[in-house]
């Protein structure tokens, strides 16, 4: 009978297509974990992996199988965590993504507030782009991760929090005019610089200005910060999400803000999970209190 353990080794060596850097992952030698690797792929009758001296591949049924093993493991994963429905929100520790335009901004904000309303939670940040953290929430790696929406989360569940506008940010100097609103129509006559491909962020912008992908623009960049110091440079103006005013222009005299005069809220902000999640309650408490952290910062 196939094992649990078989399955979790066959995804660390999809995961490195490594059988050594694998085998360090589970904390295991290399012998035991193709050993049972080989007597896993007996029992099926057919190759997980083509595997020489250089490199690991994985077959097309061994594709089959690492989805439905995924599956499976991510179900276990969740069996286990059933112990902790019982316990109080928040009481066993929790690791949660966040995207890079929303990670620096709002976690200064909530974490002192999940501190004060739950001392003895343990949250693991773990940065990256939502694709990845989407997959991450899929495969188990995660409890949850905070998205801007809209945005396919391919059947997990979301849970919104907040919802927040679009600032358009210039250089003060070259004569620009102190406004509270722009327009899209405005914007189109500007040299708006925005995120890279990739960031969902840059999607966003573009749907609440109803600009098409083939709008041009003069310079891209991978960060917020990075946006910001291009327009105090005077290379151009940018489009800053509500939450990062606050760290990045209002304090910046060389800036000036308006925000985008189109229908909103540009984009939503929520939890994402699976939908066989045992610990509900906990991301309900987070989600409570970071809405709250919002509402009074």
């Amino acid at each position: 009978m196939i094992s649990i353990k078989q399955i979790r080794y066959a995804l660390a060596v999809e995961k490195t297509l490594h059988f050594r850097k694998a085998a360090d992952n589970c904390s295991v030698s290399q012998s035991a974990l193709s050993t049972a690797l080989n007597e896993l792929e007996v029992q099926l009758g057919f190759q997980v992996f083509e595997r020489d001296n250089k490199k690991v591949l994985v077959t097309p049924m061994g594709q089959v199988f690492l989805e439905k093993a995924r599956s499976v493991s991510v179900q276990m994963d969740d069996i286990g965590r059933l112990r902790q429905v019982d316990k109080a929100p928040l009481s066993t520790p929790l690791t949660v993504g966040m995207i890079p335009t929303i990670a620096p901004y709002l976690l200064p904000v909530v974490l002192p507030a999940v501190a004060e309303r739950y001392p003895k939670a343990k949250l693991k940040i773990v940065e990256a782009q939502s694709q990845e953290l989407v997959e991450r929430v899929k495969n188990g790696e995660l409890d949850t991760a905070v998205l801007a929406l809209p945005y396919d989360c391919d059947k997990l569940l979301t849970f919104p929090f907040w919802e927040e506008d679009f600032y358009w940010v210039a250089p003060s100097f070259g004569g620009a005019v102190v406004r509270e609103r722009i327009t899209s129509d405005e914007l189109s006559r500007e040299n708006l610089m925005l995120l890279s491909e990739g960031h969902c962020l840059k999607d966003h912008a573009l749907a609440a200005c109803q600009f098409s992908g083939a709008v041009t623009h003069s310079m891209s960049a991978t960060s917020l910060n990075t946006l910001i110091q291009l327009v105090i440079a005077g290379l151009g103006s940018t489009l800053v999400p509500e939450m990062a005013l606050e760290q990045l222009v209002r304090h910046d005299k060389r800036l000036v803000c308006a925000r985008l005069d189109e229908p909103g809220p540009h984009r939503n902000i929520a939890f994402v999970i699976r939908a066989t999640y045992p610990k509900l309650d906990s991301i309900q408490a987070l989600k409570d209190v970071f809405s709250e952290a919002l509402d009074n910062r």
